[in-house]
């Protein structure tokens, strides 16, 4: 760069420079076109930093929000449009466990049938030609819907024979299980002991399940 071109540089910076220092405030109109567009320039930032400060950040910030509702809503818009589309599907496999629980709690005896069910056990074992030593029905154990009746069993028999009673327990109407077997030889040869517990069940009626439920809401307050 030449002598004369940086002397020429130094002049227009000094001649800038004097537009600014000899402004007159009380005539804009008249002022030179570079302090004209710098002023303007700096207005202009000013006023777009003071909306964004007073209207804008606000604005942005309540917009954000309702473009996380939007998304919200839109979601369970979406759940419950699934929800109503597979609604007829949920009524039917509702209905069916209800079918189901149903089923089951028919093989469930009341109260008044578990004696007769008792006598049907004892009868399955006579009908093997089993000989029973110990038949002792034990204490309830009461769930939350139903009680278990636990029974005392001691049986002498062939192995066939024992094997053919236990799957005519298993054939009965209502539910009747077989726990705790121990199986044992007498001194009879071909003789053995069966050793178990017999359970049975039966569903609680209505005011023994409201029984049930008053310690548990006595406990919960």
């Amino acid at each position: 760069m030449s002598a004369k071109s940086i002397s020429k540089s130094k002049i227009d910076f000094q001649s800038i420079a004097d537009d600014f220092r000899f402004m007159n405030p009380n005539d804009p109109g008249a002022w030179p076109l570079i302090p004209k567009v710098t002023i303007l320039l700096g207005l202009l930032l000013v006023l777009l930093l003071g909306g964004w400060w007073f209207v804008w950040a606000d604005q942005l910030a309540e917009l954000e929000t309702k473009q996380h509702e939007e998304e919200t809503l839109r979601q369970q818009y979406l759940d419950k449009k699934r929800q109503a589309v597979n609604l007829d599907l949920y009524t039917q496999q509702l209905a069916e466990i209800d079918r189901s629980f149903g089923a089951l709690l028919k093989q469930l005896p009341d109260k008044s049938e578990v004696e007769a069910l008792l006598i049907e056990v004892n009868q399955a074992g006579l009908g093997r030609g089993l000989q029973f030593e110990l038949f002792r029905p034990g204490a309830e154990v009461v769930k939350d819907f139903y009680a278990e009746l636990p029974i005392a069993v001691k049986i002498n028999g062939a192995y066939h024979d024992l094997g053919a009673f236990a799957a005519d327990i298993a054939k009965l109407p209502r539910i009747v299980t077989l726990n705790n077997i121990s199986i044992t030889p007498m001194k009879d040869g071909g003789v053995l002991t069966l050793d178990a517990t017999t359970k049975t069940f039966r569903y609680l009626d209505e005011a023994e399940i409201a029984k049930q439920k008053k310690p548990a809401q006595g406990a919960a307050k």
